[in-house]
């Protein structure tokens, strides 16, 4: 228990160190989300027609894409189970879908479900930006050819350090209202665009999808490590808790057995005196 302790800890300490490099890249990314947004918004303003892949309705009859966003190691909780177990859901809902798992763990849960994923990615790439596009590439040509009728994404969300709760998002087709940055108070310059808002809007939406995925990629990063740091605290306590039980048990066993061996000195020391 002694040695497990010792391992909790560490593991512990690893998760702090590696969460607060994943919210700094996770701030570091929300001035482009933010832009990206804010672009968006004055774009589906400025177009009267969209007449864009993503964001026309997909082939009828066609399965739904799913992105399975999870962890690539486990020791963390609930994490993983709760995001599986949404999926689990969705697959018994609708057994015609198509499976694009982003992490060990969801590649597995896909594979427990009887279902092949149409192709795998590590969650924790070299470079995740370059994972992010391929995933965008991949579930993008699937809807524009017609293989899948929607792109949905299961991924976590970051409450806080103690909650991350499983988030189901449709990513295609784009939905203007959704496309759209939350309006900011206060005037706003007018904004041209060339050589025109249709093809800055067709230059913008690849984009627009790659960001998600990466920005989704990241809130799994940090909420994976958020739920590890607090499983391996609780573990780290528990296991002292266990040790000072023992420790009990082990002394009131040593006890008994030194008082067993008096008793039977005592007894026949008493034996020969008689």
């Amino acid at each position: 228990m002694k040695n497990t302790q010792q391992i909790t800890k560490a593991m512990k300490q690893v998760a702090a160190a590696k969460i607060r490099r994943a919210e700094a890249l996770q701030k570091q990314s929300r001035p482009y989300a933010n832009a990206l947004g804010q672009m968006l918004q004055d774009l589906l303003a400025s177009v009267g027609t969209i007449d864009h892949p993503y964001m026309k309705p997909g082939t009828a009859g066609a399965p739904v894409g799913v992105i399975l966003m999870t962890a690539d190691k486990g020791l963390a909780g609930s994490f993983n189970a709760n995001l599986i177990r949404v999926a689990e859901i969705m697959q018994r809902e609708d057994g015609d879908r198509k499976w694009y798992p982003v992490g060990n763990k969801a590649r597995n849960a896909i594979r427990r479900l009887g279902q092949e994923p149409v192709k795998i990615w590590s969650l924790q790439s070299p470079d995740k930006l370059v994972a992010a596009q391929e995933v965008a590439a991949q579930v993008s040509d699937d809807f524009v050819n017609g293989r899948i009728s929607t792109v949905m994404l299961i991924s976590p969300k970051l409450i806080n350090m103690m909650s991350q709760r499983p988030e189901t998002r449709q990513l295609l087709p784009v939905v203007a209202a959704e496309a759209a940055a939350p309006k900011t108070d206060g005037p706003r310059g007018a904004v041209e665009f060339e050589p025109s808002p249709e093809a800055v809007l067709a230059h913008i939406l690849p984009k627009y999808l790659e960001f998600t995925i990466y920005a989704a990629m990241l809130e799994t990063d940090a909420s994976f490590y958020a739920a590890q740091l607090v499983a391996m605290s609780n573990a780290s306590d528990n296991a002292k808790k266990l040790i000072d039980q023992l420790t009990v048990q082990m002394n009131n066993a040593r006890q008994a057995s030194i008082t067993k061996e008096i008793l039977e000195i005592v007894g026949g020391a008493e034996a020969l005196s008689g």
